[in-house]
């Protein structure tokens, strides 16, 4: 049985993958020392709150030019965060044909891969949260893009949710008629904030990090 941990530390959430089970806790609240006793924890951190002492058991996973026939279009490879990385990888193995990678957290990344597994490049903006943190108001969910708010508190949070839906429909509407066939794969905790206003078709892996990380793991073998 795999007794390795998959582990993704982003900036408001570490999760972690054990014996096809997934877990979450924030960020703030994790403890490296509190995981399950495993075999080897393949990493990938962006967060920059953590840093770790060499462990021959963590193997911190970087960005990489190719993986398969997937390739990374950053001239400095490495310079791509592992998170977009392997949640690409993720789709990549469970798409097969051009795709259009979404994240959907404290920012939101785009990324495209054409049929031929060339990395085109990717669009990142501040996530719902990270925005509705610049003033420091107590927000109700709303559960529908209203056109008016009928307080400072509803006009913020119809606003700021406007804003993400927009570009998030925006972008995937330009990209797709260059890639009309591109497969849709959305992840990521800000899922459930937009999921009623999204206007294309689309898959939903809430884990492709972790999931793109035991892929990974099993090519390197």
């Amino acid at each position: 049985m795999n007794k390795n941990i998959y582990l993704d530390i982003g900036n408001s959430y570490a999760k972690w993958k054990l014996q096809e089970k997934y877990f979450e806790i924030p960020t703030n609240q994790f403890e490296l020392e509190k995981l399950p006793k495993s075999s080897k924890i393949w990493l990938s951190n962006v967060s920059d709150d953590f840093g770790f002492s060499k462990n021959p058991n963590i193997l911190i996973v970087k960005s990489q030019a190719t993986y398969k026939s997937l390739k990374n279009s950053y001239k400095n490879p490495s310079l791509l965060g592992s998170d977009r990385w392997l949640a690409m990888i993720a789709t990549y193995e469970m798409c097969q044909k051009s795709f259009i990678t979404i994240d959907i957290g404290s920012a939101v990344t785009i990324d495209v891969v054409d049929c031929f597994g060339n990395h085109q490049g990717g669009i990142i903006f501040p996530g719902l949260h990270k925005i509705r943190q610049v003033f420091n108001f107590s927000l109700n969910e709303i559960e529908n893009i209203q056109i008016l708010g009928d307080s400072t508190e509803k006009g913020w949070a119809i606003g700021t949710l406007s804003q993400i839906v927009y570009l998030i429909n925006l972008k995937v509407n330009e990209l797709k008629i260059e890639f009309p066939d591109a497969c849709i794969f959305i992840s990521g905790g800000g899922f459930e904030d937009v999921k009623k206003h999204l206007n294309f078709s689309y898959e939903y892996h809430k884990n492709l990090v972790l999931d793109g990380l035991e892929f990974y793991a099993d090519n390197m073998g």
